[in-house]
């Protein structure tokens, strides 16, 4: 298969902001591919070649992509580097200096094909000792002086991380199903194959090769995540009861890093939420699942928390941070020792466990679990006493955790992979008329700032996820709470994720100065939620013709990077905390 069929799709998807357009693009795309390279198209597609939660990467950083670009192009690096920061975009760049480049070669040009770009970026991204940059220089050099000027432009954007093609997951898993599955009637079942394996390629493989019978035999599979299961919230014991039928497991929600934990025999993975591999990060966490996990094979969830060993106290969320770094790993365990709360069991000695109630789930854990100081399973009751309840969300509160999370016990309480749900529910500090809970909201473009702010931005736009309809609502324009430091990071640090125009999967009724690909998310506190014409998160949900703001919001100086922008707070969670925050005014 031709790279330029690809590129040629790319161009057309890029160019529209129309979601339905889009689809319909990739729907031919995936068509128009050979079903036994259809993975490789869909990890490319992503902006990568392996599934996410693979840790090998290309690895291509700006400057050895200028680097290789003069190579393949006979130009100067300081030419390229002069035009790159009018552009702002290392593809433009590529197309334009690869339309009059200037260096001949006396061997005819090959027409570049899907698989041998792949071949050549698994071999950029397996590159590593001393002459790894060495090497992936020349074979990315050698990839361009074959490509065309379009195909240049998406090469180098895949290279570096930053496809911008506004291609969301679900969108590839929607085309799959029309183009293989009959319809999109038959995206729920292929969406569950994505969420117990979290690889589109091999998804996308399979219902190419096999149909729905394929996909409808998926497994879960140790050393793949699954998509983690997501709650929604309530703010008082008394709707949780109701909601979940009179009785409930609450469990302490623990101020910690949510893993899912991957064991055979006596190989262990950590997995963040976001699905990165993070056992590096955790050594004496992998420890602690080997000594204390009693199943031959187990996928488990649990909160990695930091603690004070000499007391046994759990410390808050910004210590453990420390240890989300490549180098002084060591020294990190001695400074900020962990321990496992686990809390779910999905998968155990050869038995898929998703399917299984919530209370078969926690018994299976409780019988694989050999508790120490280290590693407990979470702590929990049983109840329906609205009483009882509150008073053990005050006992959580005072051993330093966030709240509770409340689980239904009923026959339909099944593990929900990458679904948010009534099925568990948080019941977080306090939620009256201000606002004493902080919410995670997306970063889709900024304003630029005035005066001592003249050379960054002085506002950002952010919004909420809505997981109905999969795009971005604005809900508040946020520029107080950040520091010197954060003020002069932030326009670096979103340099890679500035794109031209208004993204595909973003809503808003405001024109942003710089947009941004929705992929940052930050820690907000505001002091109301409001009505509002002219934002757009849960438009007419309220009043017909308006939407819901944050007022007077304030970053809390907490990057969330362990959470994907779809784990942000819903436009449903900031309907809910508006009608709390009423109820609580009326009753006052």
């Amino acid at each position: 298969m031709k790279y330029t069929v690809i590129a040629d799709a790319y161009e057309k998807i890029e160019s529209t902001t129309k979601r339905l357009e889009m689809t319909d693009l990739l729907v031919d795309l995936l068509r128009n591919t050979p079903k036994e390279i259809i993975d490789k198209v869909a990890y490319i597609t992503q902006g990568r070649i392996y599934p996410e939660f693979v840790s090998l990467e290309i690895g291509i950083a700006e400057k050895l992509a200028v680097k290789a670009l003069a190579r393949a192009s006979g130009r100067k690096e300081t030419e390229i580097d002069e035009d790159l920061k009018k552009t702002g975009d290392i593809g433009e760049t590529a197309q334009k200096f690869m339309a009059s480049k200037r260096q001949v070669t006396l061997v005819p040009q090959q027409a570049l094909t899907v698989e041998r770009v792949y071949e050549t970026l698994d071999k950029m991204a397996k590159a590593s000792g001393s002459g790894a940059v060495d090497v992936k220089t020349a074979l990315l050099a050698g990839l361009l002086a074959d490509a065309a000027p379009k195909e240049a432009k998406y090469i180098m954007r895949t290279v570096t991380g930053n496809l911008r093609l506004g291609i969301a997951d679900m969108t590839v898993l929607y085309a799959l199903a029309i183009a293989y599955g009959g319809g999109k009637e038959a995206r729920e079942l292929i969406e569950r194959a994505y969420n117990i394996s979290s690889d589109l390629g091999r998804v996308a493989k399979t219902v190419a090769e096999k149909g729905l019978k394929g996909i409808e035999k998926f497994q879960v599979l140790v050393g793949e995540p699954i998509r983690p299961m997501l709650a929604e919230r309530l703010s008082s014991p008394e709707e949780i009861l109701e909601k979940l039928g009179g009785k409930c497991i609450a469990e302490y929600k623990y101020d910690g890093e949510r893993i899912q934990i991957h064991k055979k025999d006596y190989e262990v993975v950590l997995f963040s939420r976001r699905l990165e591999d993070i056992s590096s990060q955790y050594p004496d966490a992998v420890k602690l699942v080997k000594d204390y996990v009693k199943a031959k094979d187990a996928i488990l969830e649990a909160e990695c928390v930091a603690i004070d060993v000499d007391t046994g106290e759990m410390k808050p969320f910004q210590e453990l941070m420390h240890r989300r770094r490549k180098y002084g790993i060591e020294k990190a365990m001695e400074e900020y020792p962990v321990s496992l709360f686990v809390f779910d069991a999905l998968y155990v000695d050869d038995k898929d466990l998703t399917f299984e109630p919530y209370p078969i789930r926690r018994e299976t854990l409780g019988k694989i679990i050999e508790e120490s100081d280290r590693v407990k399973t979470a702590k929990y009751i049983i109840t329906s006493d609205v009483k009882e309840l509150e008073n053990f969300f005050l006992e959580a509160i005072e051993d330093g955790c966030e709240g509770l999370v409340c689980k239904s016990m009923a026959e339909d309480s099944v593990y929900q992979a990458g679904a948010r749900g009534w099925l568990w529910i948080k019941y977080k500090r306090d939620y009256k008329s201000e606002m004493t809970d902080t919410v995670d909201l997306v970063v889709v473009g900024a304003f630029h700032g005035r005066g001592k702010r003249a050379r960054t931005y002085g506002a950002l736009l952010l919004a909420a996820y809505n997981s109905e309809n999969d795009i971005f609502e604005t809900v508040t324009k946020c520029g107080t709470g950040f520091t010197d430091e954060d003020l002069v990071k932030l326009p670096e640090m979103m340099k890679k994720h500035v794109i031209q125009h208004k993204h595909s999967r973003v809503n808003s009724m405001i024109e942003a100065d710089v947009w941004f690909e929705p992929v940052v998310v930050i820690e907000v506190l505001g002091a109301e939620i409001t009505l509002s014409p002219i934002h757009t998160c849960a438009m007419g949900s309220i009043r017909k013709g308006s939407g819901l703001a944050i007022r007077f919001p304030r970053f809390t100086g907490r990057y969330r990077i362990e959470k994907a922008p779809e784990d942000a707070t819903t436009a449903s969670e900031i309907v809910e905390m508006y009608n709390n925050q009423l109820k609580k005014i009326s009753e006052s």
